[in-house]
């Protein structure tokens, strides 16, 4: 391990000596698909490009290969990069630290956005993910939309949607102003959708949501090189039922506000420095009032209050593309759950399941991209930081010192994340070859959780606040070609991961759930191990059509034999696509291979092999005063009813669905 982090500082820091006079040459971003690149993959996120118009984030996330998403229900489903959950990953929203308010994860950070906010999704593997913060399995950064300043005047579109399966409507509207030192725009989007219908026309209960988001962004121009933006997202989702979990949710809503300012100087070897000021609030409520069959009602409210800051710095000297991010942020986690009494002789129980977490984060972020030549590149980053995490209820201490005697009511944690790698490039072929160290801090939920019943291995968890970091050290290689009109490609990855964190059995402490299997409280296994590999094709028959297909193979196994739970199996995709002036189709084949390594320890079960058809088509009209765009299709065409490694208690995924999305642009 010294040896590899040795290498990979002397790449980042002793470079320079051997530059050559080049210019950085700026990558153009495809806005037409969605690139894989295993170091970092930027896509430009425009939902009129989209198979649905409406589109949520998470069916917008879920096209990756690096990508998978966990389903509890038909709304919020959490993120997975390189087979690591979100406790693993850094999600941010425009660099912005946000963190959810919900103990069972049934909040995470993509669902307080939507695509009418965002103008583009960048996405991490591994260490390259770190530039907003510290992480093992990567990062997404959900991009807000660009300052404004050309002038063009007033422009609006408005949206609809509609599908069969669950009755689910979907509206939005945007509005926009933009002069030559000032603009403004606003969106708004509402979804409702009633209880889906698995394959076979089977009603999945407690699968309703209803969803408003709105968004407000306004910028000044104070001269050529200087300008601040503002933004404000509100959204606020009610009625979430999860028929994956024995709770639903009457509330989860957050507020995230930004002061951003904008300096970039003409003809320097500073292009920008960005300044960013930022609050976030979230309140989320649980509660299973409408559930008809429960032995005990529970609440279970949950707060996350965050103010953080960044300062981002772009430098371009001769062949070197340097960057500098410095950020923080102030964090406060509370959940409570409380349990009503049957008996009204009897006291309603009343317990903090996060005990008022405050976690103080600084640190430093410097990468550089070095184009050696036209056809080389060495890209190398490094992050420092400082963690420090303090219980703030003295009831969450001696709580907590039940289990873990010897804790104190603050821990304070230094950590490191570094990583390089080396790109050749040309008209033909790319290859890339990446090694990275990293680390990151145990969970609020793995640190200092209490009693939260994970209704996948039907165990209550217990938080331990002497986790020590988890460490990570990976390996990653992709390699595409290209043949005439045949495109040809590979890419893997690997994880050598320490002191991993996971629930171990602790068969002398009771349950607090009533139905619950035991305890699992936190700690860490010696070692784990996880690996990917994707081999990923495309055929241009012509200038109207073309194939593109992908299949991939996942393993992931701890030090103790057993292998690691929610871990994707062999997977294909394929689609063929046509496309002439003003219209699309495209057939899409997708599935998964038996999961035969499945994890009974940690609460899987064998999921079977499944294969879905998919639909989909588009128009554009073109009229004087502006575009109309129709989006129509149908999903999972044969009807199957199936369900997959991704899916929480193997809940089932959506039978049939037609759908149908329009757009109208003026002007």
């Amino acid at each position: 391990m010294k040896q590899l982090i040795f290498i990979i500082l002397y790449g980042m820091f002793f470079n320079h000596g051997f530059s050559q006079e080049k210019t950085v040459k700026e990558t153009e971003n495809d806005t037409t698909k969605l690139e894989e690149v295993v170091i970092v993959t930027r896509r430009k996120l425009s939902n009129k490009r989209q198979e649905k118009t409406l589109s949520s984030i998470d069916d917008y996330l879920e096209k990756s290969n690096k990508i998978t998403m966990i389903k509890r229900g038909n709304y919020a489903w959490e993120p997975a990069i390189n087979n690591m959950v979100s406790d693993r990953l850094v999600v941010t929203i425009d660099g912005m630290q946000i963190f959810g308010a919900c103990t069972d994860k049934m909040d995470p950070i993509t669902s307080y956005v939507d695509v009418s906010n965002l103008e583009k999704v960048t996405i991490g593997s591994g260490q390259s993910g770190t530039e907003n913060g510290h992480c093992v399995g990567g990062g997404i950064d959900l991009k807000l939309p660009a300052s404004k300043f050309n002038g063009s005047g007033l422009k609006t579109s408005t949206d609809l949607g509609y599908e069969t399966n669950g009755n689910f409507f979907a509206t939005g509207l945007d509005l926009e102003y933009t002069g030559n030192r000032f603009y403004i725009s606003a969106d708004g989007i509402f979804r409702k959708s009633d209880n889906y219908k698995a394959g076979g026309n089977k009603e999945v209960m407690f699968s309703q949501f209803q969803k408003f988001n709105m968004s407000l962004q306004s910028g000044y121009k104070f001269s050529e090189t200087q300008h601040i933006d503002t933004n404000i997202i509100y959204d606020k989702a009610t009625d979430v039922g999860y028929p994956a979990l024995p709770m639903d949710v009457s509330l989860a809503e957050a507020l995230i506000t930004s002061l951003t300012h904008y300096y970039r100087p003409e003809e320097t070897s500073l292009k920008s420095l960005e300044t960013k000021l930022y609050f976030n609030t979230i309140t989320h409520i649980m509660d299973d009032s409408n559930r008809l069959d429960v032995p005990i009602r529970m609440d279970m409210p949950g707060w996350s209050d965050t103010y953080g800051f960044y300062s981002k710095a772009d430098f371009l000297k001769k062949n070197h593309h340097l960057t500098f991010n410095v950020n923080g942020f102030y964090n406060r986690s509370l959940a409570e759950m409380t349990m009503f009494s049957n008996n009204p002789n009897e006291p309603d129980m009343f317990m903090l399941t996060w005990p008022d977490i405050r976690t103080l984060y600084t640190g430093v972020f410097a990468k550089d991209d070095w184009h050696i030549n036209d056809a080389n590149v060495l890209s190398s980053t490094l992050r420092l930081g400082y963690h420090s995490n303090r219980i703030a209820d003295e009831v969450g201490v001696e709580s907590l010192q039940i289990f873990h005697p010897d804790i104190d009511d603050q821990q304070q944690r230094f950590l490191l994340s570094l990583s390089s790698a080396f790109t050749i490039q040309n008209d033909k072929k790319k290859m890339s070859f990446g090694l990275g160290y990293g680390e990151r801090t145990p969970s609020v939920s793995e640190g200092y959780g209490f009693f939260l019943f994970n209704s996948f291995d039907n165990f209550d968890y217990i938080g331990n606040p002497n986790l020590k970091n988890e460490k990570a050290l990976e390996t990653n290689f992709s390699y595409t070609q290209t043949f005439g009109n045949l495109q040809l490609g590979i890419e893997s990855s690997y994880f050598y991961i320490s002191d991993y964190i996971i629930g171990e059995i602790a068969p002398n402490i009771s349950s607090m759930t009533i139905g619950a299997n035991g305890v699992r409280i936190y700690e860490a296994l010696d070692h784990a191990s996880i690996f990917d590999i994707y081999l990923n094709g495309s055929y241009t028959f012509s200038d109207h059509l073309s194939a593109n297909t992908s299949i991939g193979y996942n393993y992931g196994k701890g030090s103790n034999g057993k292998f690691l739970p929610l871990i994707r199996p062999f997977s294909y995709f394929a689609e063929l696509n046509y496309k002439k002036q003003h219209f699309n189709v495209a057939l899409q084949l997708e599935g998964n291979g038996n999961q035969s390594q499945f994890s009974s320890f940690y609460g899987e079960n064998e999921t079977a092999s499944y294969a879905v058809l998919n639909l989909n088509m588009g128009n554009a009209f073109y009229g004087k005063y502006g575009r109309t765009i129709l989006k129509y299709g149908i999903e999972n065409i044969l009807d199957t009813n199936y369900s997959t490694f991704a899916d929480w208690n193997n809940i089932p995924r959506q039978g049939r669905n037609f759908y149908i999305n329009i757009s109208y642009l003026l002007p």
